[in-house]
């Protein structure tokens, strides 16, 4: 890669993160459709290695390559607007974007899934075009390290009073057994695992809804959990030292849980069905 590649110079880029067990990527369409989004918003070419038949054999490759075709990892995928030199306005048309995939083994937490999370809140001061996944995560990164400092496992951010998202992962609340969380706007990263929660719980007949609340009312929560593609669905049992309902994981956020697991393997084990009977 050059040094005057932007991503490296400016941040000019996006990425995606993909679960991926046993070899097989688990949403590979939302991941790639967000990704497809980013691009858009930040006008940088689509590579054709990120289309979806071309991405899947460099993944394989990547998995095959790394000793990752079985068990659990992560599969990294960055697209920046490629290597010019270094000025702030767009380079000249043709500039060819730049790619870089990697793969990563992956341990789930399990055992502090069992007992709850910690997490602590901070001032969200990042941009505004927070549904953009862009490689620009410097405030995301010091939240993070604050959160660690603190023996904690997340930040969750406050913007004007109001609970946004995490510093990796978006935050969801039971509030009168019902599932509530941010709306999808420009504040927040319109998250895969969210989503897919989102549906289990109408599934399971749990009320959702998508309407802030404030940091007050966080405190106040039932059940308070992260969710996100290395995460899962993570219970958060404190929060700034403050207990949060019983301080154990609560039980719609332990169904939630198992849920999602049992639709991860599920959907894996689908696309292992397909590519064995066209193969």
């Amino acid at each position: 890669m050059s040094v005057e590649d932007r991503g490296f110079i400016f941040g000019d880029g996006v990425y995606e993160v993909w679960r991926v067990i046993n070899g097989r990527l688990f949403e590979t369409e939302r991941h790639l459709a967000r990704l497809a989004f980013g691009l858009r918003e930040l006008r940088i070419d689509t590579p054709d290695i990120v289309r979806e038949e071309m991405l899947l054999e460099v993944a394989d490759r990547v998995l095959r390559d790394s000793g990752l075709s079985n068990g659990e990892a992560s599969l990294y995928v960055e697209v920046t607007r490629g290597a010019a030199p270094r000025a702030h306005a767009f380079p000249p048309a043709g500039t060819k974007p730049t790619v870089f995939v990697m793969a990563n083994r992956l341990t789930p937490a399990d055992a502090l899934r069992e007992r709850g999370a910690a997490a602590i809140t901070m001032p969200d001061i990042r941009w505004l075009r927070c549904d953009i996944k862009t490689i620009q995560l410097l405030p995301n990164v010091l939240a993070k390290q604050a959160a660690a400092e603190r023996g904690a496992t997340e930040a969750i951010m406050i913007r004007d009073g109001i609970v946004t998202e995490g510093s990796h992962a978006n935050v969801l609340a039971i509030f009168n057994d019902a599932l509530h969380t941010h709306p999808l706007t420009n504040h927040v990263l319109p998250g895969i695992t969210r989503a897919v929660i989102l549906e289990l719980a109408r599934s399971l007949r749990i009320e959702v809804v998508e309407k802030a609340f404030t940091q007050s009312e966080l405190y106040e929560a039932q059940e308070l959990f992260i969710v996100g593609t290395t995460t899962d669905v993570m219970p958060i049992v404190r929060v700034d030292d403050r207990t949060i309902g019983t301080g154990m994981p609560g039980q719609t956020t332990k169904r939630l849980s198992q849920a999602y697991r049992a639709f991860m393997d599920e959907s894996v084990a689908a696309e292992r069905g397909v590519v064995a009977r066209s193969g």
